[in-house]
Parts: structure tokens; sequence; C-alpha cells
């Protein structure tokens, strides 16, 4: 049974009230997946407060306000796990982005601490860090000519990720398979983080075709 319900992932009422509304129809949670998100572009030198403070409050506050609404029913039973979608902005700078990278690095010391504060509970909390995934946001860059296969070089994979490439691994991380995965991040990003010396120009080495 699958039910679909509005909710405002920064304003605390409305996630508890889709809290109460999932309980009401398919019974106590006992997995979470984390995936709101939004960008709010511009340099730091120049982005404003506003732009920031909602950035953090969904891509950040958000995050905790539906680990608090929907852990309580996990942490009740004594079990259930938490999956936190990040970015491998997380991990590297994505300039011109506001509060992007620095709320999704904030994603990562939640989860750890979540992880931390709820494992001796029974509740589970981890992270995927997806990187080269083909999503709305990211739609528009894809009618340039000649992006998606510069980007597809940057991998090892060699090719853009697809939002089923988040499933696997996510899925995964909600499971049993995982029982003894807490406070982990995944990288799912075909193999970018890996690349960086290849990036550097090494004439006669390189595998990575120049842009």
């Amino acid at each position: 049974m699958a039910k679909a319900i509005g909710c405002d992932v920064a304003d605390e009422a409305s996630v508890a009230a889709a809290a109460g509304e999932v309980r009401a129809a398919l019974g106590p949670a006992s997995v979470l997946v984390n995936n709101a998100g939004l960008l709010r572009a511009g340099p730091l030198e120049t982005v404003s407060i506003e732009d920031w403070n909602q950035a953090i409050a969904v891509n950040l506050t958000g995050y905790l306000l539906c680990a608090r609404a929907f852990g309580r029913d996990m942490l009740a039973a004594g079990k259930g796990s938490i999956v936190h979608v990040a970015s491998v902005a997380a991990l590297n700078p994505q300039t011109n982005s506001g509060s992007y990278s620095p709320s999704k690095a904030g994603v990562l010391l939640l989860s750890r601490q979540l992880a931390a504060e709820w494992g001796p509970r029974g509740v589970r909390s981890n992270c995927v860090l997806p990187g080269m995934i083909r999503t709305a946001l990211s739609a528009k860059f894809y009618e340039e000519p000649g992006f998606e296969a510069r980007r597809a070089a940057a991998t090892a994979s060699r090719r853009i990720g697809e939002p089923e490439d988040l499933a696997g691994p996510s899925l995964f991380l909600a499971s049993d398979l995982a029982a003894y995965v807490n406070g982990a991040e995944v990288l799912v990003d075909g193999g970018l983080d890996c690349m960086l010396m290849d990036m550097v120009p090494r004439p006669g080495f390189n595998a990575t075709p120049a842009a």
C-alpha cells in the first residue's frame, strides 16, 4: 500500500501531522528515508540570508524534524532504520550554491549523532551520498550540448547516474541485511570521488579526456 501526503519538512507541525497520517494509515514507522532537498544558488559573498536559511531549514533541520517524528515509533519498538540522502557536495564544496554544501555536510554529522544516540536503542542511521545523478534539479544542465559527455568523463563508470541507482544502496541500508551497519556513509557517485588524481594534468598518463 502506498499513500501520498503533502508535507513541509521545514515546519514541525506539518511534519508531525504527516507522521500522524502515516501512522493512522499504515501503522508505526519502521523505516524513514530523508530525501527532501533544495538549492538556493549564490556565492557566499552575496547569497541572501533568507536563501541560506531556507536551504538549511529543508536540507538539514527538516531531516531532524522527520527523524524525530517518525523515529518515535522506532524508538518505542526498539528497532528501525533511517537513511539520509546527503550528497557528494557534503565532502567537497559546491561553489556558488549558497548553503547547499554546508547543509549536506551537516546531514553527515546529524546521521552519525543519531546513530550514536539511538543505536543503543535499536535504531540505525546511515547516509547515501549521491553524485552525478540525473534529477529534476539538474535536468536543465543536460540541455547544453556536450554537457552529459563531460560529466560522464569525470566518473570512473563513465556514465551519469539515474535515480534508480540510489534505490539498491538505500534499500540495503534500510533492510536487515545492513543490521550491523550504523553511522555509515555510502558513496553512490559512479566513482567520481576516486577520480581526483586523474583530473590532474599528467601528459601521457591521464585516462580522462580533456574537457
